[in-house]
């Protein structure tokens, strides 16, 4: 008898914005008609439901003992290395006998790269010759995090984004958490010459964050009415966005996660973020995970880094 591979967990945030929550419910879905031989699920940590609890029950009552999640997030900050890890071991506890494996975040994977570079032409109005590239600076927005690993990795998209594509510039800015925010990346941009700037925005779906780098580069926009300013969409559940989940799903499957610890604040002492070394996990409490105790942690105590 053959076994069944392990089911697809997808682990999102969560959002206010019930468009971006629908948009991620609609990409779990997606997923699964693609692939008819995966019982596949998808949950949140906070904010929207289902929360991942629920995802996870749903998995059970089909049959399903073992599964891959993959968390369905662009860089590596608190939710992927501590919150959905805990959620999971919270989870096994709630349901003995399962057991899973866990991938890595998305990260600024070239499939993903190329999706940004079509939101820019599409702001540009169409497909951009190299002239009209070299007076373009652009501006990646990201989510924003306490966690400077997680900052890096914007930086390092931004970085991948200008290498041998042609743009003026790819400069850095976050809606939160993390500085510059937009007006000052955009301050910047104009200090660096720039003539021409397409704000885009690191992020999968849509969102009240999204909305807010928009409502931002607007009002920038308005008190310099001499520069020009683009907005560029969000990344969308495009096929290569699809596709690039398979590919952290079967890397789960493999345990070939690579996940990188050089950098986590969880292990290694940066400056400023000492206190956070070997810090104990919690799993997010989310409004709609009723019935379930709320108090534990990763079992271990520590940080449930890739496991």
């Amino acid at each position: 008898m053959t076994t069944p591979p392990p089911a697809l967990l997808i682990a999102g945030h969560g959002t206010r914005d019930e468009a971006g929550a629908e948009a991620f419910r609609d990409f779990v879905r997606e997923l699964g008609r693609r692939h008819p031989e995966l019982p596949v699920a998808g949950g949140f940590i906070e904010l929207s439901p289902p929360p991942l609890g629920d995802a996870v029950t749903d998995l059970v009552e089909r049959g399903v003992r073992r599964f891959a999640a993959v968390p369905l997030m662009l860089v590596s900050a608190g939710h992927a290395k501590g919150d959905i890890p805990a959620a999971l071991s919270r989870e096994k506890e709630r349901h003995p006998g399962i057991s899973y494996t866990y991938g890595r975040p998305l990260g600024p994977h070239p499939a993903l790269l190329s999706v940004l570079e079509r939101r820019l032409d599409e702001a540009l109005g169409g497909a951009s010759s190299p002239e009209e590239r070299a007076d373009v600076t652009v501006l990646l927005v990201g989510r924003g995090s306490t966690d400077p690993d997680a900052n890096a990795e914007v930086h390092k998209a931004a970085r991948l984004l200008w290498e041998g594509r042609g743009y003026a510039g790819v400069e850095t800015a976050f809606v939160s958490l993390a500085a510059p925010d937009v007006p000052s990346g955009l301050d910047r941009c104009l200090k660096l010459g720039a003539r021409r700037i397409i704000v885009l925005p690191y992020f999968l779906f849509t969102g009240i964050l999204p909305d807010r780098v928009k409502e931002q580069t607007g009002a920038w926009a308005a008190a310099h009415p001499e520069t020009e300013v683009l907005s560029a969409e969000v990344i969308g559940p495009e096929p290569e966005l699809l596709d690039l989940v398979m590919e952290r799903y079967r890397e789960a499957v493999r345990g070939d996660l690579r996940m990188n610890c050089d950098s986590c604040v969880y292990r290694i002492a940066l400056p400023g973020f000492e206190d956070k070394v070997g810090q104990p996990q919690q799993p997010h409490f989310h409004p709609d995970d009723d019935g379930h105790h709320h108090h534990h942690g990763h079992p271990h105590g520590g940080h449930a880094h890739a496991h």
